[in-house]
């Protein structure tokens, strides 16, 4: 089968039998970067800590729920990173500045992600819980 007629393939599907092809392809995709990607370990890791204690500490709901969005966006931000990364090197692993503007501008992206996470975690417990905690 040549590329072309796989592309018309995978792009033909329609309705439910699309939905389900995407939820498949985006299982894959979480359990390759997972596999593959130590920074997308440590980032499940992190946040699977982080979220157990959204629900731990006395955190009102809309703050719980800034918590939860700013720990899935680190990892939509890494995965975003992993894929821009992944195509870059599939392309080509010779040295490129328009490669490197990619995967620095993806790494920035992640950096911006994280720095959001910490800032939003300690503006949360610094309200609910004061300096006492520090």
């Amino acid at each position: 089968m040549s590329n072309e007629e796989y592309a018309r393939k995978l792009k033909g599907k329609r309705g439910v039998k699309r939905i389900i092809n995407a939820a498949g392809y985006s299982k894959d995709g979480l359990r390759a970067a997972y596999r593959h990607e130590s920074a997308f370990r440590q980032l499940i890791w992190l946040n699977g800590i982080l979220l157990v204690l959204v629900f731990v500490l006395d955190f009102g709901p809309a703050t719980r729920m800034m918590l939860i969005i700013a720990s899935f966006l680190s990892l939509i931000v890494e995965l975003f990173n992993t894929a821009i990364e992944a195509a870059v090197d599939h392309t080509s692993t010779a040295r490129h500045e328009l490669a490197k503007r990619a995967k620095d501008a993806g790494s920035a992206a992640q950096m911006l992600a994280l720095v959001l996470l910490v800032v939003l975690w300690f503006m949360a417990v610094w309200r609910e819980y004061g300096l006492n905690l520090f």
